[in-house]
């Protein structure tokens, strides 16, 4: 009698540190799964495709911008004449600095206003003048950025600031050139400082939404800043714990089923 009482209390013993290895595994994967979602971009994005509503926005000429103008017609000799490098403060420059007035000093030319206007603008400009003065025939006007940076910063493996040479970037880009985010980057809250005309303005970006791909955030503008804000685990220095309890529940799980399976 004694024999199968004992019998039935290791069965139930038996069935009962089953469950309870079961429960134990199921919140190790839990807790594994829930650290992999954070980690990774555009959790819920499947086979897709977006359209672009926002296409590349032309920057705005600020002050302090620095520009390469070239010109190019068929007068090369007096064409010449117009790419002489600037001259700002006595100091021989590789580009044309935009001043603290707004304005920049061209050959033949003089001042010229270009703070708030586009490069395409700008270009119609010089081309126009250049034309109604009777200067050269048909000229060729390209205007370039000689000073188009993003910086990245916060929670990425190597934050820096970047010179783009060929104008065009987007959020994605610039974070892959910082060596992508750390795994305590907080990737739904992802900061973007942009300036114009003297005003600072913020924009909090979601880059575990789909929303990015038809955001005008999408391509960035010179001297955009992101700033890539750490997540719970690290401001609450919680990294290692978290590890620990892994650890220990993966080897309460294996314990229980040992005892278990005896």
């Amino acid at each position: 009698m004694k024999t199968s009482i004992s019998l039935i209390n290791f069965h139930n013993t038996k069935s009962y540190l089953l469950k309870i290895s079961m429960l134990l595994v199921v919140a190790l994967q839990l807790t594994s799964c829930g650290s992999a979602k954070k980690s990774s971009y555009f959790n819920e994005v499947g086979n897709n495709t977006f359209a672009s509503y926002y296409e590349p926005l032309e920057p705005i000429l600020q002050k302090n911008d620095l520009l390469s103008i070239n010109i190019t017609s068929l007068n090369a000799e007096v064409t010449e004449m117009f790419n002489i490098a600037n001259n700002v403060g006595g100091i021989q420059t590789p580009g044309y600095l935009i001043d603290q007035d707004g304005f920049i000093r061209f050959p033949v030319l003089g001042k010229i206003a270009v703070a708030g206007l586009t490069k395409k603008e700008l270009r119609e400009y010089i081309r126009e003048e250049l034309i109604s003065k009777r200067l050269l025939m048909e000229p060729i006007v390209d205007i370039r950025f000689m000073n188009f940076k993003v910086s990245v910063l916060g929670e990425v493996n190597q934050p820096a600031v970047f010179t783009i040479p060929n104008e065009k970037v987007t959020l994605l880009e610039a974070l892959g050139m910082a060596g992508d985010m750390t795994i305590y980057a907080q990737r739904n809250n992802v900061l973007l400082i942009s300036e114009e005309d003297g005003i600072k303005s913020t924009r909090r970006i979601d880059l575990t939404s789909d929303e990015l791909f038809t955001s005008p955030n999408y391509y960035l503008q010179p001297n955009d800043i992101v700033y890539v804000q750490p997540n719970d685990r690290k401001v609450r220095n919680t990294s290692n714990a978290t590890q620990w309890f892994s650890v220990i529940l993966g080897s309460l799980s294996l314990a229980v089923i040992s005892i278990a399976s005896f």
